[in-house]
């Protein structure tokens, strides 16, 4: 049982709370790339961050710049403002901000007046990686990004895509790290022929059968879950047992603090990150990275557009509308009753829990062992970090180049070497990887 001050410890965001001030140490997913390129000639969004209201903008040189939404001379909105003469221009009396906050004019101002000089908007360092603008709001220098797959993929074969939900951040991380809930919520009672589902997590087979993962997950709904601790979080895998010679595995990684990697198919791999926009609303961002072939980029927005719409992405399903649910669909097609698109399943299980869980009345069983992992981590993360220590992975330049990875395989493989047979799978992708080489050989 959790008490309703450790519960707020966990859940709370907002300037100057402890997980807001830890998760102010890492880079954030700010926007998709495609957000400031749906409108060329006016490259600006406003958005929601840790609680905090901000402005994204790129200006006429194809920089971008992250700035406080509230102008710094009388608080009017900057979301609101032109992009001119190589910055952000206030409409209310013309002040121009660049990219790193400085003020460039203050044209409402006497001539020869050096008032600018002395003013400062709040701005934070965005850079442009995998399809998504990551941002710093914490103090200092930023820590470097980890060397993960998503991160050194290049363009073509990295897909990256957004949702929002509305619910605390917390509890939609921990549906990832739970792998019992995919042999119920996201059971199909039919399967799909596997060579038919670009794109869609658990229908392709899992390696080495032909068998559709829907198929092996709903056949075996009461997995071993076992979880060990990382440098980069933790790997959980998760095993179901179909004879004596022969084990399904699922190998999935928490990536401290808030995302997670789990396998979609033989040749790609999901990192999602949970983003808060407050404490009762969140962005997830899935980053899609090939192995194989490129990313077959229209096909997949083309499908996941259709239940998160631009321009906010916000579900075309969701309480106001019982999440699509169909008692007829439940009897005979899916378990839920919701639909196929399992986005919406988890959907449902996290923003049902509340805008907030009261985790005072959970009851965790012997398949939460990940989620009671990462709440030590993340405790233990909070508490360096207010102690002015350095928590888990804020990384210096040369941990980041060392941190690669890591491993998400979904396999049947012989029962009892189930370890090696994940580790060689792994490895034996990495070698025919045309972007990595013979040379990234991945380990344990």
């Amino acid at each position: 049982m959790i008490s309703a001050e450790q519960n707020d410890l966990m859940t709370r965001v907002g300037q100057g709370s402890p997980a807001g001030s830890l998760l102010r140490r890492y880079w954030q997913p700010a926007a998709l790339v495609d957000e400031l390129d749906a409108d060329p000639e006016r490259p600006l969004r406003a958005l929601r961050l840790l609680g905090q209201d901000l402005v994204l903008f790129r200006d006429a040189q194809g920089r971008y710049g992250m700035v406080d939404r509230d102008c710094p001379h009388r608080g009017a909105d900057l979301a609101f403002g032109r992009l001119e003469d190589g910055g952000l221009r206030c409409v209310f009396h013309g002040w121009l901000f660049d990219v790193e906050g400085r003020c460039l004019e203050t044209p409402a101002e006497p001539a020869g007046s050096r008032l600018c000089d002395s003013i400062r908007q709040r701005a934070y360092p965005v850079v442009a990686k995998a399809g998504v603008l990551w941002t710093y709001l914490g103090e200092g220098a930023p820590p470097a990004l980890p060397h993960f797959d998503c991160f050194v993929a290049p363009d073509s074969h990295v897909f990256a895509f957004k949702g929002l939900w509305d619910c605390n951040w917390l509890q939609a991380l921990e549906v990832g790290i739970d792998p019992a809930h995919a042999s119920w919520l996201h059971r199909f009672f039919e399967d799909e022929d596997p060579t038919a589902s670009y794109g869609r997590q658990f229908r392709s087979a899992s390696m080495d059968s032909d068998a559709p993962m829907t198929q092996l997950l709903r056949e075996y709904g009461s997995p071993e879950i076992r979880v060990e601790r990382t440098d980069y979080g933790m790997r959980l895998a998760t095993l179901r047992r179909i004879d004596d010679a022969r084990t399904h595995m699922r190998i999935t990684n928490l990536l401290f603090p808030q995302a997670f990697v789990i396998p979609m198919s033989a040749e790609m791999t999901i990192t999602q990150w949970h983003v808060p926009i407050d404490d009762t609303a969140c962005y997830w961002y899935s980053l899609f990275t090939s192995f194989g072939s490129p990313v077959d980029k229209g096909t997949m927005r083309a499908q996941r557009l259709k239940t998160y719409p631009a321009p906010d992405y916000r579900p075309v399903v969701g309480r106001s509308n019982r999440w699509g649910y169909d008692p007829r669909e439940q009897r005979s097609q899916t378990f839920t009753g919701m639909g196929f698109d399992i986005n919406v399943h988890d959907q449902f299980a996290c923003e049902s829990m509340g805008p907030i869980q009261d985790r005072g009345r959970e009851h965790l069983g012997s398949t939460d062992k990940g989620i009671v992992l990462y709440r030590r981590l993340l405790v233990d993360a909070i508490r360096k970090s207010g102690a002015g220590e350095r928590p888990l992975m804020v990384l210096d330049d040369a941990q980041a180049r060392a941190m690669t990875g890591p491993a998400a395989i979904d396999g049947i493989g012989p029962g009892d070497a189930w370890e090696a047979y994940w580790k060689e799978t792994d490895a034996r992708r990495r070698q025919a990887c045309s972007w990595l080489g013979a040379s990234a050989e991945q380990t344990a």
